[in-house]
């Protein structure tokens, strides 16, 4: 398998895990994928977070509002690796409760990754409605 190839199954295993669990209510997957490491931030569609401390408190606050994920896929377009980083372009397709109110919704994403220790690391995430 290349490292590529490798990269992502990562994506649609280990990253997708996290996004279905943050979607239901549980953020410990998905802080568990990102990066310890500054710096790291978020550009997101509801809220933005740079540093950890705000990313604990963004994260905390995401895992309050979501509920009963029905559905979650990341439609990838476009995903590189080189060397210690990497990127992903996509489209999330989320079916969840926000605040109790279903909700079905798509968010354009680009994410970036840092490997350390050995291991893949969300650093950056930038999340918006996509254009009508």
């Amino acid at each position: 398998m290349t490292e590529r190839q490798e990269f992502l199954a990562w994506v649609q295993s280990v990253l997708k895990d996290a996004e279905i669990a943050a979607h239901n209510g549980d953020a410990g997957p998905r802080r568990a994928i990102w990066s310890r490491n500054d710096p790291v931030s978020v550009l997101g569609a509801w809220r933005n977070a740079s540093g950890q401390q705000e990313l604990d408190e963004l994260f905390t606050h995401l895992a309050g509002s979501f509920s009963e994920c029905t559905s979650y896929e990341f439609e990838l377009l476009e995903a590189e690796v080189h060397a210690d980083t990497a990127y992903t372009v996509g489209f999330e397709h989320t079916s969840t409760s926000v605040n109790g109110a279903p909700q079905t919704y798509t968010l354009r994403v680009t994410q970036t990754y840092r490997r350390e220790d050995g291991e893949w690391k969300v650093a950056h995430r930038h999340g918006s409605a996509p254009p009508e």
